[in-house]
C-alpha cells in the first residue's frame, strides 16, 4: 500500500455549514443533474456518512473526482469500493474504481472545465488550462469511475 503523505485541504467552518445546507436540498431532490449526495460506509465506524458531489460525465462513462483530495469520503470509498447516489427519492448503489495517475489528466481537465464554478479553489491551475498543465497535479486528486453495482 502507498505510504507516501496525501493531500487533503480541510473544509472550513463557513464550507462545512454550505456543504450540509446544500447536502440537504439535494436529498429533497434540488440542484443541477450533476449534483448528488454521496453516501458511504465508514470503514472504521460502520456508519453512513455523506457528502455532496458531482458527478462528471465524461467520454460516455461517469466519474467522481475529490477535490479536496484524500478527504474522509475518498478513504471510506477506497476501502469499501461502493456507495451511494442519492437525489430526491431516486437512491442508486455503485461501485467506485480508483483510477490509475496516468489516466486522470483527461478526466481532471474536463472536471475542472465543467465545474469551474464550484471546484476552481481547489486547483492551482485555471480552468481552460491546457491537459499537460495537470500532469503534475495528479497525485493530489483521487478520481473514481462510477458503474452501476449490480
Amino acid at each position: 500500500m502507498d505510504e507516501s503523505p496525501k493531500q487533503f485541504m480541510r473544509p472550513n467552518r463557513f464550507d462545512r455549514i454550505v456543504n450540509r445546507a446544500f447536502g440537504l436540498l439535494v436529498k429533497i431532490g434540488l440542484g443541477l443533474s450533476h449534483n448528488f449526495l454521496l453516501e458511504v460506509r465508514g470503514r472504521k465506524t460502520g456508519h453512513v456518512y455523506s457528502t455532496p458531489v458531482n458527478v462528471l460525465e465524461y467520454k460516455k462513462k461517469k466519474y467522481l473526482v475529490g477535490p479536496r483530495g484524500d478527504t474522509q469520503w475518498v478513504r471510506n470509498v477506497i476501502a469499501s469500493q461502493k456507495a451511494t447516489l442519492v437525489k430526491g427519492t431516486k437512491r442508486e448503489n455503485i461501485r467506485l474504481q480508483p483510477i490509475a495517475d496516468e489516466a486522470k489528466v483527461e478526466i481532471l481537465k474536463a472536471y475542472l472545465d465543467t465545474y469551474k464554478l464550484t471546484v476552481q479553489r481547489y486547483f492551482p491551475i485555471p480552468a481552460g488550462s491546457p491537459a499537460k498543465e495537470f500532469e503534475s497535479l495528479v497525485e493530489r486528486y483521487p478520481v473514481f469511475e462510477i458503474s452501476t453495482d449490480t
